[in-house]
């Protein structure tokens, strides 16, 4: 129980079919530094929250003191990602090594059967082949799947999404009649751990002494002007470069070696080609050849057909069939079959298929 409405929502409909319901709220953050803010997802504000609703339903709560997890596995590992020109997603490390792994531990220690939480997905059983599916939830602008690729067999059989088949809307209106204090409650748009979402300051006082001002070029090499930290930039970013040109300009990489930006035209943002790393395919057995999917590079992307090829135990390459903006080394691949979600990885680089063809070098699709 996040201390937001849709964990509120999840626990009443869970009371509501019959299950004994306990409240699990993690505290992730010090309380020294924790937001106070409505809309932070560990603040103290939230885990008050979580008691008046549990209070509410008649259910015992409990807070689960994961600072020092979340410190280890989560806040060192986002600054290290972009203390190496990478751009990572914090939450689905959350839910991989925190969420769905060390607090599903405690839950069952504690007798539980199950874990709950408020994501918005599905989970499918297939008596068939006796596998279980993370599915896309009935509500498309809400589906949290991408966050939850790395979801395992032996995890998919001990968690509910109550959420899975209802519209945000339809949450709102159930939190509403059953009278929960959270009904109201804004959504979280921001990192739980940099509430005010200012991201430089955030890094600033973590990794400060790493971030360095370093030069700006074009793909030729030619120097166009200052950054001030490469963890300040991301692939596709065109706002705050500080450089003049005749037409826009946006990064197209960040070389952490020689600690340059490099920057490019619209065009040559969109790539066809990259190589993912940590694979995980809960669903798909004996990926030993090429197969069609489909595959979202970031949360907010359309899916895209491709074609990924095994390289190795955990790593695959994916092309595209159409050109896609921005391909951001350290965010999350996610494949898909329809509505079943297959797994994913983290992207580990781009390839750029203008200058394999500069030096003649011609594949086929799927090759």
């Amino acid at each position: 129980m996040s201390g937001g409405v849709d964990s509120s929502v999840a626990a009443a409909l869970l009371q509501k079919q019959g299950y004994e319901v306990i409240g699990l709220t993690m505290q992730l953050w010090p309380r020294e530094t924790m937001a106070d803010g409505e809309t932070s997802c560990c603040g103290i504000g939230a885990i008050e929250d979580a008691k008046r609703v549990a209070a509410k339903l008649g259910i015992p709560h409990y807070v689960i003191n994961c600072r020092a997890l979340f410190e280890q596995k989560v806040i060192r590992d986002f600054c290290r990602s972009y203390k190496n020109g990478q751009t990572p997603n914090p939450c689905i490390r959350c839910n991989q090594l925190v969420k769905f792994e060390y607090l599903l531990r405690q839950a069952r220690k504690m007798g539980a059967t199950y874990l709950a939480t408020g994501h918005y997905a599905k989970i499918k059983y297939d008596c068939k082949n006796k596998v279980y599916h993370l599915v896309k939830a009935k509500d498309p602008r809400k589906d949290q799947s991408y966050f939850l690729y790395t979801l395992t067999q032996g995890q998919l059989k001990y968690i509910l999404f109550p959420l899975g088949k209802h519209t945000k809307t339809e949450v709102r209106a159930l939190a509403q009649k059953i009278g929960l204090p959270t009904a109201h409650r804004p959504e979280s748009q921001e990192i739980c751990f940099i509430p005010d979402n200012d991201y430089h300051r955030f890094l600033k006082e973590k990794i400060g002494r790493n971030i360095r001002p370093g030069s700006i070029t074009d793909t030729t090499g030619k120097r166009l002007g200052t950054h001030q930290g490469l963890p300040f930039y991301t692939i596709g970013q065109r706002k705050g470069l500080g450089i003049a040109a005749a037409h826009p300009l946006y990064v197209k990489a960040i070389n952490k070696k020689k600690n340059i930006l490099m920057v490019a035209p619209e065009r040559e943002i969109y790539q066809e080609k990259l190589i993912a790393d940590k694979i995980i395919l809960a669903t798909l057995k004996n990926f030993t050849a090429p197969i069609k999917v489909k595959a979202k590079i970031r949360s907010a992307h359309k899916e895209a057909q491709c074609i990924i090829a095994p390289l190795g135990k955990d790593k695959v390459k994916v092309e595209f069939t159409a050109r896609q903006w921005a391909i951001t080394p350290g965010q999350a691949i996610v494949f898909y079959k329809g509505n079943k979600i297959l797994g994913g990885g983290t992207i580990l680089k781009a390839v750029d298929s203008s200058r394999q063809r500069r030096a003649g070098i011609v594949r086929c699709a799927g090759s």
